[in-house]
């Protein structure tokens, strides 16, 4: 199941050799083997905008054609990783949800994310496209939500005023990254519209019907 290491000789390729098929080829041995070659949907956004209330809505929602995760499960010893673009963490995070394509049903992926952090990888040769949907909202209603977390996920006025000069980079840049961002606003949306929203969008990219 780990597409990095070859089923025949076992060696470990630190970047993925995808090839017309689409199929992986070992470095090594030059073994190919056939894999499924799915797309991924992030949905994306500042902290904040509702990502996690979303992605509970959405497990249920998109359950029998999707598999629904959030990133920060994995936000914990040895894949915390503090360089700027987080590489670690993303890698370990294409790898898994190539690892569940293999089952047939895309992924959908919740956290913060954007474009030049996954783009760049050798994983993303893993999938057919990376689609990505962000989360905004107003900047004095971010900052009342971030303000009345709990005390233990430490969000003091240093630390909000960097998630709203994000959200801010976020609105500006989002048309000019590529892939370009989807946005939308959850200011005074009710999380199930928004869910709504997001349960479209996947829907239409991958062209189902849009049950209600």
């Amino acid at each position: 199941m780990n597409l990095l290491v070859c089923e025949r000789c076992g060696e470990r390729a630190d970047a993925v050799p995808v090839i017309p098929g689409p199929m992986v080829r070992c470095v090594e041995c030059g073994h190919r083997w056939p894999f499924r070659r799915l797309p991924l949907y992030c949905v994306t956004g500042p902290s904040g905008t509702g990502k996690s209330t979303v992605a509970g809505l959405l497990t249920a929602s998109l359950a029998d054609r999707f598999v629904v995760l959030e990133q920060d499960v994995l936000w914990q010893a040895g894949l915390q990783d503090d360089s700027a673009d987080h590489r670690l963490f993303r890698a370990a995070w294409l790898r898994m949800a190539a690892m569940i394509h293999q089952s047939g049903r895309p992924v959908v992926l919740c956290g913060t994310v954007v474009p030049p952090e996954f783009e760049p990888l050798p994983e993303r040769a893993l999938f057919s496209d990376i689609h990505y949907l962000a989360l905004t909202c107003e900047p004095m209603v971010l900052r009342e939500r971030l303000a009345a977390r709990p005390a233990w996920r430490q969000w003091d006025e240093p630390r909000i005023s960097e998630m709203l000069e994000y959200a801010a980079w976020i609105d500006r840049n989002a048309q000019e990254m590529q892939p370009p961002l989807t946005l939308v606003d959850t200011t005074d949306v009710p999380a199930i519209e928004t869910a709504g929203a997001v349960r479209r969008w996947i829907l239409a990219l991958e062209g189902c019907p849009t049950r209600s």
